[in-house]
């Protein structure tokens, strides 16, 4: 089997992750590893440089050794699936108090912060891997009190042309 993460995709010093690979996992075929679905799939993102000591200590403790070593593996060093992971998940949220939050959820909630950091909508189609606005805008979500601060902004969009030769009427 081809290998999912793996350790040469990461680089530290870069802040880069670059995903060339899937992985499924289904009754019919059990667990395969696959280019992404879209060309848009393949590609380096940054990650935030405050997760830069955590991903070297996780790489560091519970990674495979060597270039291509994989960067998950199950809680006995094997294979990852979905149903070694769940146990794993369930219980970090549960410790860390989050309620019902599901692993999927972290993707969007990367997006929606890439996005009230300003990024375009063809940053974020890329940041996910997506192919087509509408996979991009699905996983964006409206934060709670994004409205005002975007109306705030196009205040001072609008103050900045009050007062010059564009507004004539001067109001």
């Amino acid at each position: 089997m081809r290998r999912p993460l793996q350790r040469w995709d990461v680089d530290l010093e870069r802040r880069t992750i670059s995903v060339r690979r899937s992985v499924a996992e289904t009754r019919s075929d059990g667990l395969t590893v696959k280019a992404p679905k879209s060309a848009a799939g393949v590609r380096t993102v940054a990650f935030p440089a405050s997760l830069t000591a955590e991903l070297a200590a996780h790489l560091a403790e519970y990674a495979e050794p060597g270039r291509t070593g994989r960067v998950f593996v199950g809680p006995r060093g094997g294979v990852l699936r979905r149903n070694n992971f769940r146990r794993i998940w369930l219980r970090a949220i549960a410790e860390a108090g989050l309620g019902d939050v599901h692993f999927h959820d972290l993707r969007h909630t990367g997006n929606t912060l890439a996005a009230t950091g300003g990024a375009s909508t063809r940053e974020l189609m890329h940041r996910m891997g997506h192919s087509s606005v509408r996979a991009a805008l699905i996983c964006q979500h409206l934060v709670n009190g994004r409205d005002h601060e975007i109306a705030g902004h196009v205040d001072d969009q609008i103050g900045r042309v009050k007062g010059t030769d564009a507004d004539p009427s001067g109001t």
